[in-house]
């Protein structure tokens, strides 16, 4: 019996902890969901052994918006890669802005968000990353702003 050199160990080892692929076919709809609103999850801890963070897509049909909710101490991050997303956030829900394709939108934690695809005809496909390998989701009730502030982001760093 030859012992099997490190060199073996180390190929071995990254063999099954190394790179993961995830076909765009296998992705898991068992995940925290949101009324409006299809999240798949692609990478997690039980997907893919992912400890600091959470990717998946998110589907919004035409004319359809998600209810309020938030999602915890996590911070996200939307990447808009068909379609229009009008996102609402705020106490009532009172501040809005719009992003289309090759937008990111950056979601703080614990913020009261909803997001609306703002076509009414086109699906809102997006690419989701949360900060922690679980999918938090907390659904709120909450009484919308009846006409929600207009919100455009300023680069603190490119003011000019």
């Amino acid at each position: 019996m030859s012992a099997q050199s490190p060199e073996n160990d180390s190929s071995a080892r990254w063999k099954h902890d190394g790179i993961r692929v995830i076909p765009a076919g296998s992705l898991d709809p068992n995940t925290a969901q949101t009324p409006g609103m299809d999240r798949k999850a692609a990478i997690d801890f039980a997907r893919a052994g992912a400890q600091k963070l959470w990717a998946g897509t998110v589907s919004i049909h035409p004319n359809a918006k998600t209810g309020a909710h938030h999602h915890g101490p996590l911070e996200s991050v939307i990447y808009v890669v068909k379609g229009r997303a009008r996102m609402r956030w705020g106490e009532r829900l009172e501040f809005v802005a719009e992003a289309g394709p090759g937008d990111f939108i950056f979601v703080p934690p614990y913020v009261p968000h909803q997001e609306i695809n703002a076509s009414p005809d086109e699906t809102l496909e997006c690419v989701l990353v949360r900060s922690d390998g679980q999918a938090t989701a907390v659904n709120l009730d909450i009484e919308p702003a009846e006409k929600p502030e207009a919100v455009k982001w300023v680069d603190p760093v490119h003011r000019d």
